[in-house]
């Protein structure tokens, strides 16, 4: 700013070369703002900077001598901010904050108040010497929000019970270091965050309703409760995660999806984490759910899945085919990605050209060429997967097929010599074929396209510290699915609850599985229109492992409980 400054002054003929050398040198030995050195040499002043600057940037000029701000409006700003870049805020209008600054190219300053206010920063010109009165006279006069006060000293007590204040000052993210001392909103979405990580939760849910703001994690697939901010912090907690997930503040009447990437350091060992933000507006403002990503947690050898052997093996069959289509099926959350990307790395070779198209890429695959769809430029799975086909790829994994586009490119594509693999949002494997026959699929490309579907869920599995067996009564075990023959024998088991796993009786997730082969008998019922019902029942007269049997298989094995399975599968 310095030479800028210099050459727009000689330029405006107010200075001469020899006077912005001795300012220079000035400044040189004495230090302080090139301004403020040509003032005290006496060779302009400061109306005239100031009037040069707002010419110069197109930005209006303010005599602040004359300006009353509004005691809420000064809160927004730490006075040591204001004191490092020399800044007033003036007036807050709607989602905008008008700031009087003495350099109005300074966008680091602004960057940084943007990012600790949540607002969009609209600059005037003031003088330096206006600017110095301005923030004696408003911040000696403002009052401390004892609300806030009290937050933060809440935080420090928790951040003491969680013994997060030295991984907090660890987390490799510069913008939350540099404010995080400033701003309580900044500690407390970074508590959240690093609380998150440490319980080993999948899920941050951040939801505001009439007269409270509810934070809950999803940890081993189920939602709890774990703290209730005041929601006078709602709309500021709201912008600070949306700024991090460089997503529009100022839009807040449509849904946005966004990410944040981290590092975090635990235990001396660098994590990366990343947040996948998505934000919707609800009555009474925006739900906030952040998918966390940890790579760790992706376990990529298909025998650790929780796959029974016999299942195991068809479906490495299947993916081990040169061409067909193999998917998987279950609702959202029930680990699908962590297979597919467990096919892929099994797939994965030298040799071997894969090609994903996914939204949104959830982890990144060495050797794998991932595409991140985007609607809003035409880029979608249907678009993805005509450009896949003249990329001369081997397999192709399709993230989700949800319309008869996407749906008939990727049969096709089985049909022609490609290996596809893809998701769908259906209860069960046999109920698969009718949602491809009712998306318009003929039934005679379904019965020549498909190797293989597998239907599966997670259930949480038992903690084994405190693992202890279970009294089943013999009839509630026959209703659940068991035989006559299987009731005496079967142990069951349930955790009673200890420090390992918080007191819930369960820690981590197991897999369950639904694989259902397409052999020549089941594409014969498919090409004469069988129903779901009819599939299912020749499938289990061959073999086929049901949802319900592979729970009660792993309850048998006391790796989960009986409430769990009945919870999560049907009969």
């Amino acid at each position: 700013m310095s030479s800028r400054l210099g050459e727009i002054l000689i330029k405006e003929s107010l200075i001469t070369a020899e006077q912005l050398r001795q300012a220079l040198e000035h400044q040189k030995a004495s230090g302080g703002r090139l301004g403020t050195c040509l003032m005290k040499l006496g060779f302009i002043s400061d109306d005239e900077i100031t009037g040069v600057l707002s010419r110069q940037y197109g930005v209006p000029s303010i005599n602040l001598k004359f300006y009353e701000v509004d005691a809420s409006v000064i809160k927004l700003i730490p006075q040591d901010t204001a004191v490092r870049y020399q800044i007033v805020p003036l007036s807050r209008v709607g989602s905008t904050l008008t700031i009087a600054m003495t350099d109005p190219t300074n966008v680091f300053a602004m960057d940084d108040i943007k990012f600790m206010t949540g607002f969009n920063v609209e600059p005037v010109v003031a003088s330096e010497t206006a600017i110095a009165e301005a923030i004696s006279k408003f911040y000696g006069e403002v009052e401390s929000d004892e609300e806030l006060s009290k937050v933060m000293k809440d935080l420090n007590a928790e951040e003491a019970d969680l013994e997060l204040a030295s991984e907090e000052q660890e987390m490799n993210l510069a913008d939350l270091e540099k404010a995080a001392e400033e701003a309580p909103i900044i500690k407390l979405v970074n508590l959240i965050m690093t609380d998150a990580v440490k319980r080993g939760a999948s899920d941050i849910h951040v939801e505001p309703y009439e007269k409270e703001l509810r934070v809950r994690f999803r940890i081993d697939g189920v939602l709890q409760s774990v703290m209730n901010p005041p929601l006078k912090l709602r709309d500021a907690i709201t912008s600070r995660i949306k700024i991090m997930a460089k997503l529009d503040i100022s839009e807040k009447r449509l849904p946005q999806d966004g990410r944040i990437m981290i590092k975090y350091r635990k235990d001396g060992k660098i994590k990366d984490l990343d947040f996948r933000i998505s934000t919707i507006p609800t009555l009474f403002g925006e739900k906030i759910v952040m998918r966390l990503l940890d790579k760790e947690n992706l376990r990529l050898d298909m025998t650790k899945l929780g796959f029974e052997q016999e299942s195991l093996t068809k479906f490495e069959r299947s993916i081990l085919r040169p061409y067909g289509m193999v998917l998987v099926t279950g609702p959202t959350g029930s680990g699908k990605t962590n297979t597919l990307y467990s096919s892929i790395s099994r797939l994965n070779t030298p040799e071997t050209n894969i090609m994903t198209a996914e939204d949104p890429v959830e982890f990144q695959l060495a050797g794998v060429n991932q595409v991140q769809m985007k609607d809003q430029i035409g880029l979608n799975f249907a678009a993805a997967l005509r450009a896949f086909l003249r990329q001369d790829p081997n397999i192709i994994l399709v993230g989700e097929i949800r319309d008869f586009e996407t749906a008939e490119i990727a049969v096709k594509a089985a049909l022609t010599g490609h290996l596809v693999l893809s998701t769908l949002h259906t209860n069960d494997a046999p109920s698969t074929i009718s949602r491809l026959m009712n998306m318009g699929i003929e039934p005679f490309l379904v019965a020549t396209s498909v190797n293989l579907i597998c239907a599966q869920r997670l259930v949480r599995r038992i903690c084994q510290n405190c693992k202890e067996p279970l009294d089943v009564p013999g009839q509630a075990m026959l209703d659940a699915g068991f035989s006559q023959e299987e009731t005496p024998a079967t142990k069951t088991y349930v955790g009673k609850g200890c420090g390992a796993c918080n007191k819930s009786g369960y820690k981590g997730r197991v897999g369950l599985y639904e694989v259902m082969e397409i052999n020549d008998e089941l594409r014969e019922l498919i090409l004469v229109g069988a129903s779901a019902l009819e599939l299912k029942k020749k499938a289990i007269d061959q073999g086929m492992l049901t949802l319900r049997r592979s729970g009660l298989t792993k309850a048998a094995m006391g790796l989960t409980t009986m409430e769990e399975v009945l919870r999560e599968t049907v009969l």
